[in-house]
C-alpha cells in the first residue's frame, strides 16, 4: 500500500548539533507518530510564495509545534518579553500553509503552535503569556475534557485525557468560525476545530507525539489524519 505523503513544515533552527550551522528540523517522535500511523511524513521547506501549489501535491498537512509567532500577526502592539524564537519566514509560511490547507480541503492536524496559527490564520488572537511558571503549561502532563460530537472526540475515542504540555502562550479571541472542542481545568483552550471546514481538521494545544509511542488515545490523532489523507471517512 502507498503511504500517504503528509507535509510537515520544518522548523528553522539557529544550531543543529549534527549539521554544524543553522538547520531546518522537524521532531523525530512528531514524524515517528506519523509513519506508525500509516503516513509518510514529508519535511517541507517554509518559502513565502506558491505555498497552495506546494501542498496540492500532499493527501494532508501535519502544522507542528515551535516558537511564538510574531504578536503583531494577530494585532499586537507590543511584545512581551517571554517571546521566544520569532521567525518571520516561519509566521508567514505557517499561516499561509494553514489558510491553503483549509481552502484545499486538505487533511490537517495542528498541533501547539499550529492550533495558535489556525487561530491567527482566522482572525484571532492570543495571550502572550499565561503569567509565569505557576500558570503556564510547560512541562506538565495534566488533563483536559474533550466536546462529545466533535471531530476531535471521534478521533481519540474518549472525551477525558491526559495530554503533555509545553506552552506559555493560549487562545484569547478564537478566530472566525472556529468552536472549542477541548479546555483544562484552568479554561486554556486545549482544541478548537472549524464546523464548515471543507476537510478533515482538528487542532490541539498539546503536544500528542510525546506520548503516542505509549498512548493509543494519542497516537489516535496521527492515525485518523492518515485515514483522512487516505480518502477513509473518519
Amino acid at each position: 500500500m502507498t503511504r500517504p505523503l503528509i507535509a510537515v513544515p520544518a522548523r528553522i533552527s539557529a544550531t543543529a548539533s549534527a549539521l554544524r550551522f543553522a538547520a531546518e528540523a522537524n521532531a523525530r517522535m512528531l514524524i515517528e507518530a506519523v509513519w506508525r500511523a500509516g503516513g509518510e511524513p514529508v519535511s517541507i521547506h517554509p518559502a513565502d510564495t506558491e505555498t497552495a501549489t506546494r501542498l496540492a501535491r500532499f493527501d494532508g498537512l501535519l502544522l507542528p509545534g515551535g516558537g511564538d509567532l510574531a504578536p503583531h500577526r494577530y494585532g499586537a502592539a507590543d511584545t512581551h518579553d517571554t517571546v521566544y524564537d520569532v521567525d518571520g519566514l516561519q509566521d508567514t509560511f505557517d499561516l499561509d500553509a494553514a489558510r491553503a490547507a483549509l481552502d484545499l480541503g486538505l487533511p490537517l492536524l495542528a498541533i501547539c503552535r499550529g492550533l495558535q496559527v489556525v487561530n491567527v490564520a482566522l482572525g484571532g488572537t492570543l495571550e502572550q503569556d499565561m503569567g509565569g511558571p505557576e500558570s503556564d503549561h510547560r512541562h506538565r502532563v495534566h488533563p483536559v475534557t474533550v466536546k462529545p460530537d466533535s471531530t476531535l472526540n471521534s478521533a481519540v475515542g474518549a472525551e477525558k485525557a491526559d495530554v503533555s504540555c509545553y506552552h506559555h502562550q493560549r487562545v484569547d479571541r478564537l478566530g472566525a468560525g472556529l468552536t472549542i472542542t477541548a479546555t483544562a481545568a484552568d479554561g486554556t483552550v486545549e482544541g478548537v476545530e472549524l464546523p464548515c471546514s471543507r476537510g478533515w481538521f482538528t487542532a490541539v494545544q498539546w503536544h500528542p507525539e510525546d506520548t503516542a509511542h505509549a498512548d493509543p488515545v494519542q497516537q489516535a490523532l496521527f492515525e485518523a489524519l492518515v485515514r483522512s489523507a487516505a480518502g477513509e471517512t473518519v
